[in-house]
């Protein structure tokens, strides 16, 4: 799971899919929280699918 820093504006669509997973931060920022299992595969993709700016990707 990556997060790119340099496109992420802190919409916080991945934490309302996986609020366990991603948290935006007090910088605006979204944070890898934990490292997800295979298990949790689909919101990780469904996370990378909504993003607004293509910040997320699940390689990497």
């Amino acid at each position: 799971m990556h997060i790119d820093t340099t496109r992420c504006t802190g919409h916080g669509l991945c934490e309302a899919v996986a609020e366990d997973i991603f948290e935006v931060g007090d910088d605006g920022m979204a944070h890898l929280l934990a490292d997800p299992d295979a298990d949790r595969r689909g919101e990780v993709d469904q996370a990378v699918a909504e993003c607004p700016t293509r910040a997320l990707s699940a390689s990497g």
